[in-house]
């Protein structure tokens, strides 16, 4: 069978009510997906089921004031922290980073990947990851890659919702997302987490952010290896040292290097699609690039094809491959510098 048979079944099976057949065709798709190399997809439905049927099963149980009734409003309460459930396509080809970087994180994946292994030793699975540095560096995109080569769901976590005024909430908030992590078996990130881990000995600090970090101390140790949480910081030296000693990792990120830059040039440019007017005054470009962010300048550059692309739509050209204007681009890399107040070299 085909994609689009399962779908009209499912259609089909929908409409009548038919929840045994819709059920079975649905595993069916989910296996189909699978073998067919559609794994994100297979993931998100297969976690779309499980969801289904565990609300299913409680449905009996929803008398207000029963077990069933505040599990249920519990489970509501967790999707307003999360920002987003998603699956990657990314893997490791699309990171540009040094060596050490891609060393580091290649490794934490083979735990996961080599689980079995390690546990017949006797051995712990690093699940519990901090990637550091300025913005705009890789940290967002490196858990991505993570979430794709694993082809684990990630939760990205909503900070805003997480954080509360209310004495005690932003702990019960983080148990509630640790528990769901914990159910889902998938990946947890939290970016900006030094917003929740801060050094316990600040003067501002009038004992909720203590019990915060105690939360996250004690959270920490009861994660199942099988789930993995992933923390982002521009300030690592903010997080309070007893949770930096907890993480199995700290990967640190930083501003690229020339060669880092003609690494992403070369990743953004290799489908062949696109073409530099004057190659030769790349160098120039990559010299021009430096204290810029990888997302700075990959944003620069994907802003020079659109408005080649444009051009040459008004030129009404057939061309078999868009020409990137190399001067255009050197003028929208100084202007993103002046933008961020980044210093000349």
């Amino acid at each position: 069978m085909s994609q689009f048979d399962y779908i009209k079944d499912i259609a089909k099976y929908g409409l009548e009510n038919d929840q045994e057949k819709l059920l079975a065709v649905l595993n069916e798709l989910i296996e189909h997906s699978k073998n067919t190399k559609k794994l994100n997809f297979a993931i998100q439905l297969q976690s779309i089921l499980k969801d289904s049927i565990r609300q299913q099963q409680e449905k009996p149980m929803l008398k207000v004031g029963s077990p069933g009734h505040f599990q249920r409003l519990d489970e509501r309460e967790v999707d307003e922290l999360i920002l987003e459930k998603l699956t990657s396509d990314y893997s490791f080809e699309n990171l540009v980073g040094t060596d050490k970087i891609k060393s580091e994180l290649d490794y934490f994946v083979r735990e996961h990947m080599s689980a079995d292994l390690l546990q017949k030793y006797g051995l712990p699975i690093a699940n519990k990851l901090l990637l550091h540095g300025p913005s705009g560096c890789g940290k967002t995109l490196a858990s991505y890659v993570i979430a794709g080569e694993l082809k684990k769901m990630m939760i990205v976590v909503n900070l805003g919702a997480i954080v509360s005024s209310k004495l005690g909430e932003t702990s019960k908030n983080l148990a509630k997302i640790f528990r769901k992590a914990a159910a889902e078996d998938c990946i947890i990130f939290i970016d900006e987490f030094d917003s929740l881990g801060k050094v316990r000995d600040y003067s501002q600090d009038h004992g909720e952010m203590k019990r915060v970090v105690n939360t996250i101390l004690q959270l920490f140790d009861y994660l199942p290896q099988s789930s993995i949480l992933i923390a982002a910081t521009n300030q690592v030296d903010m997080i309070d040292n007893a949770l930096l000693r907890r993480f199995d990792l700290s990967v640190t990120f930083s501003l690229p290097s020339p060669e880092e830059v003609k690494d992403l040039l070369n990743l953004t440019l290799k489908d062949g699609q696109y073409k530099f007017d004057r190659p030769k005054a790349v160098a120039e470009i990559i010299a021009a690039a430096k204290g810029l962010s990888y997302y700075s300048i990959q944003k620069t550059i994907v802003t020079a094809i659109k408005r080649s692309i444009f051009e040459l739509d008004r030129k009404k050209s057939r061309a078999l491959y868009v020409t990137i204007n190399t001067d255009l681009l050197a003028d929208l890399i100084e202007q993103e510098k002046k933008a961020l107040s980044v210093m000349a070299s």
